[in-house]
């Protein structure tokens, strides 16, 4: 994944990786996810303004009727978020009624999230499995809760591989050992030892500095004697 820069980008490059991870550590992993959701609808409005104009008045007023869903969400008022309160409109309406907006595929995302929170584990799946974009946090953020769901439902193959895409889609050292941890563990109850110790290897060789490494070694070792190696 190595990319040609210029001199004078290479020389400002630091700077910018050093200001996002400044972010992330203020603010922690939910708080820069969060973010990045923020900007996401905020993009995908722009997006679709350009693309088609009528479409993008379409997202614009999905925008101004999500907010009240996503507060209702953030205070775990989860029947609200995702119905409505009889007033503003809930996060399923918003899906059936803006389908093919930037927001209703944001929509998604928080139906299958407050899904999970409720243990309604198969709407989970069937909300987060169709939500998609570009912004490789989020997916993998998405990538994570399907995989938590399918946990759940005891399905360890499909949740050892969403945890994997998860780590694999973002690569972020404050992300990607966490999800790893995951799929190791997908793996491990689905028997498949190997997996689970390669899920480990690669936080032991490419995030040496994750506060996950000192787990992640305790883990293999373990992994290692239930694998008879």
């Amino acid at each position: 994944m190595t990319k040609n820069t210029s001199s004078e980008e290479t020389k400002t490059a630091p700077q910018g990786g050093n200001s996002i991870d400044k972010f992330k550590k203020e603010v922690g992993p939910s708080g820069f996810i969060g973010a990045i959701v923020g900007l996401v609808l905020i993009l995908g409005t722009a997006g679709y303004f350009i693309i088609d104009i009528q479409k993008s008045k379409k997202n614009d007023k999905a925008q101004n009727e999500i907010f009240q869903a996503q507060y209702y969400y953030e205070k775990d008022s989860l029947e609200s978020a995702l119905l409505g309160d009889g007033r503003n409109l809930g996060f399923l309406d918003i899906i059936d009624i803006y389908s093919g907006t930037e927001v209703a595929n944001l929509a998604h995302f928080y139906a299958g999230a407050a899904y999970l929170k409720q243990r309604k584990y198969d709407e989970a799946v069937d909300y987060l499995s169709k939500f998609s974009t570009s912004e490789e946090i989020v997916q993998a953020r998405a990538n994570k809760l399907l995989g938590d769901a399918y946990m759940e439902l005891g399905n360890f193959t499909d949740a050892a591989k969403n945890y994997m895409n998860a780590a694999e889609t973002v690569e972020d050292q404050y992300f990607s050992p966490g999800y790893l941890l995951n799929a190791s563990l997908a793996y491990e109850k689905s028997s498949d030892y190997t997996s689970a110790i390669k899920a480990l290897d690669i936080i032991l060789n490419d995030y040496k500095d994750a506060s996950e490494y000192s787990e992640a070694r305790k883990h293999k070792a373990r992994l290692e004697v239930l694998a008879g190696k």
